[in-house]
This record gives structure tokens, C-alpha cells and sequence, in this order.
């Protein structure tokens, strides 16, 4: 997340970029259920917006992360501005498509996802965006998995570097942040 921090930061000229670590990880202990972490990870959003209480607040996550800023961006006196989901988990461990936080949202909101990402099966990310209520757009990482990372077989075929990927993705979030800023 450091990268992603560094690569946003510059790419949205940001005021401030903050990344930080959910308790269990410091712990070394198996991750809670994403619901577990709502007040946590929305005690450090309220922090940020005070601090900042003239910017937009854009809440970005990884992973967990990203399912989990989607309940935070839910919430009553959360006043985000968008949400950029980096590999949203919408496939759980049994199969079932965890939409619910995604249905619940009404601050716009972008989705970056790899092709070959296993917990999130474009088809089915596709029709839940049908689904939501908030506007929404897709930025697909071609062969990328759940962290867009992409094969070397997958590489040499599709002639970019994994750099190059990223950086399309950060320049597909930097648009669709403006654009977000833009209708305010």
C-alpha cells in the first residue's frame, strides 16, 4: 500500500495520503470479520476529514480494506466524496457474493480489478454494479490477479510492464477523481 500511496499521492496531488494498519496485523493474528474493523478504520476517516475538513474525502482500500471502507463510506457522519475499491473481495470463502456494503452505497464509486482475481469474478462485479445505487466505473487490470500482479507468460502477450499496468490504473483513478471533484 505504500506504493499505491506514493502513486496516488502524486497522481491526485493530494494534501495527504494516509495509509495505516488494521490492529490484527500488528498482532500477527488471522483477520476479523470486515465488520469488526467499521469502527477502527471509521475512527481514522473522521480524524482525516477534521484535519482537512475543506478537501474531498476519498476513501481508498485494498482487499479487505476496500470492503471495508465501503461499510465506513455508509455510514451516518461519514462524509465521503467517493470510494476506490483496489480488488474488492465480492467472492467470501463459500462462494456467496458479499454485495451488500456495495448496495448500500450512495457516494460514487470505482472499481479496480484484475481479470484473473479469484475473489472477484468480473461477471459477477459487472452485474452488482447494475445493482448499486451509486454511480460506478470499472478500471480492468488485463491478466492482473487480486493484487494486479500479472504472469510473465501474461506479460510478454499482452506488451506492457507491471509498472505500466499500474500506472494506467492510477491514471484511470486520478479521471474518475476528478471527474468526482468536478461535479461538486
Amino acid at each position: 500500500m505504500i506504493r499505491w500511496k506514493n502513486l496516488l499521492s502524486d497522481a491526485l496531488n493530494a494534501v495527504e495520503v494516509v495509509t495505516f494498519d488494521y490492529p490484527y496485523i500488528s498482532a500477527r493474528k488471522p483477520p476479523p470479520k470486515a465488520e469488526k474493523l467499521v469502527e477502527f478504520h471509521a475512527g481514522i476517516v473522521k480524524e482525516i476529514a477534521n484535519k482537512y475538513p475543506q478537501h474531498p474525502l476519498i476513501l481508498v482500500g485494498k482487499s479487505m480494506g476496500s470492503r471495508v471502507s465501503c461499510m465506513v463510506a455508509a455510514e451516518e457522519g461519514i462524509e465521503a466524496s467517493a470510494v476506490v475499491c483496489l480488488g474488492y473481495p465480492l467472492k467470501g470463502t463459500k462462494g456467496a457474493i458479499r454485495d451488500a456494503p456495495l448496495l448500500q452505497l450512495e457516494v460514487p464509486t470505482m472499481f479496480v480489478q484484475g481479470t484473473k482475481d479469484g475473489l472477484c469474478p468480473l461477471a459477477s462485479l459487472e452485474m452488482v454494479m447494475k445493482k448499486m445505487k451509486a454511480k460506478n466505473s470499472l478500471h480492468i487490470v488485463e491478466n492482473g490477479d487480486h493484487s494486479f500482479k500479472i504472469a510473465k507468460k501474461n506479460l510478454e502477450l499482452a506488451g506492457i510492464t507491471h509498472e505500466e499496468a499500474e500506472q494506467s490504473a492510477v491514471q484511470a483513478i486520478a479521471m474518475f477523481v476528478s471527474q468526482i471533484n468536478g461535479t461538486k
